[in-house]
């Protein structure tokens, strides 16, 4: 039954996917919301449930694909009303979702998603929706993205710099699916920067396919962009993602090592440490320049925390190949380290390479890396405890003896935590705390020193920065 236009219609969103897509669902909730539509974040209460997918790679892809089910079974048993499928699996697959999901109301391309938004609300109310929208051959990079509802704490933001991507990496579909790189205006960065921080947002989070490829398509470098954003009143903390290693703006370090608001922190994922795999992954250097990187980004900013990624079992990896990965861990005090065992993906050069290695021997090997993170991690972490560092709020206590809360060595989602007993703070203050010990998860456990808002700010007590390794 159509509802009637006087009672509210309540949507719910489920999101799946990085940082970037949850940019795409803090718009499409935005949107929904400037439609008059109520955002609930229980589904079984929902006229309709929007799913954005992800589909980077295959068990992102079987995720997509069993949120979209589980949806379709709960429509069948009348729990909800209808189902909308949007994101990466509809810009990669496109129409060929509408015969594998029939029962889908309609699907989204990537876009600003104004008429995905306007559709639900003809769904809601009755009328009838095509069952395809297509998106622009390439979102403009000129366009500001305000409208968000933020999924995030008050205390932090994702900012997303650029669209798109340039690399030709033979494992990735980013750029079949988002296009090649475009980078976003330094003006309307500021803009979106000074409205989040006008909602309270404390740190910025700055997410896009490649960060340290910003600007160099309108004349400018990372560096500029971060020397802008920086001065935005309220915010306090600016941390850069997803840059790559090659081409690295060297100016953003020295940001990084003296500026106090740029942290000193970088997730930069090199992906490997052997030379024949990176070029089979198509990567730009070897394993001699990822080195040299990670050599001259410790010396440039000695406390840096650097956060990577890498990714095992790519074909023609030998075990020798994958010893180096350990033992760059190891060398380099990688102690934020993700890893993932390859997935063979279609449509991307690496699907038909020879020399695949057996999905059992990629995990032993994908655990192995991970064993010496968590050599080197629990190392770091216990080198704090006795010392103070400055951390950002997430989480209030709400019942609990501990509030939750990051240090700048930790991004949110993908980090550590830093949990504060003794302490009532709300989330965006900013507490100064001694480090009292390592919980089994490897989370700092704090009591608060003095009181107060600290202001932000990444220097511990002997002069140290809030990064570690």
């Amino acid at each position: 039954m159509p509802h009637s236009v006087s009672d509210p219609t309540f949507v719910s969103l489920v999101h799946l996917g990085c940082a970037r897509n949850l940019i795409d669902s803090e718009l499409i909730l935005g949107r929904m919301g400037e439609q008059g539509l109520v955002v609930t974040d229980d589904p079984s209460t929902a006229h309709t449930v929007v799913v954005n997918t992800c589909s980077f790679i295959g068990p992102a892809q079987t995720e997509s694909e069993n949120a979209i089910r589980d949806l379709l079974d709960r429509k069948a048993n009348g729990e909800i009303q209808g189902v909308v499928v949007a994101g990466c699996l509809v810009q990669r697959y496109r129409r060929k979702l509408q015969e594998r999901f029939p029962e889908v109301d309609f699907f989204a391309e990537i876009s600003d998603y104004s008429d995905l938004a306007r559709r639900v609300r003809d769904l809601a109310d009755g009328r009838g929706v095509p069952r395809y929208l297509e998106g622009p051959a390439e979102r403009s990079a000129a366009l500001a993205e305000g409208g968000r509802l933020r999924a995030t704490p008050g205390s932090y933001s994702y900012l997303r710099i650029s669209h798109g991507c340039d690399h030709k990496c033979t494992f990735c579909t980013i750029p079949s699916i988002r296009g090649l790189h475009r980078s976003k205006p330094i003006e309307n960065l500021v803009r979106e920067a000074e409205e989040l921080a006008a909602e309270g947002t404390r740190e910025l989070i700055l997410v896009a396919e490649d960060s340290t490829w910003w600007g160099r398509d309108i004349g400018k470098e990372l560096p500029d962009l971060l020397e802008a954003l920086a001065e935005v009143d309220g915010i306090e903390w600016i941390r850069v993602m997803y840059a790559y290693p090659n081409r690295f703006p060297w100016g953003a370090a020295t940001l990084m090592r003296e500026h106090p608001k740029v942290l000193p922190y970088l997730d930069i994922p090199v992906q490997h440490a052997a030379t024949p795999v990176l070029r089979a992954m198509g990567r730009a250097g070897s394993g001699d320049q990822v080195r040299r990187v990670l050599g001259r980004l410790r010396e440039e900013v000695p406390d840096l925390t650097i956060r990577t990624t890498f990714l095992m079992g790519f074909p023609g990896e030998t075990e020798a190949d994958a010893r180096e990965v350990e033992d760059l861990v190891r060398e380099f005090r990688l102690s934020r380290v993700g890893a993932f065992s390859y997935s063979p993906e279609p449509g991307t050069p690496a699907f038909d390479l020879p020399g695949q290695v057996p999905a059992e021997a990629a995990r032993e090997r994908h655990a192995r890396v991970l064993e010496a993170r968590d050599e080197v991690l629990l190392a770091t972490q216990e080198s704090y405890v006795g010392r103070e560092i400055d951390v950002l709020v997430d989480e209030p206590a709400r019942g609990r003896d501990y509030l939750v809360a990051r240090g700048a060595m930790d991004a949110p989602e993908v980090d550590l935590f830093a949990l504060v007993a003794g302490s009532d703070a709300q989330p965006g203050e900013f507490l100064r705390v001694r480090v009292e010990g390592v919980t089994e998860e490897y989370d700092l456990w704090c009591t608060p020193v003095g009181g107060g808002d600290t202001g932000g700010g990444s220097t511990g007590s002997d002069g140290t920065g809030g990064g570690g390794a």
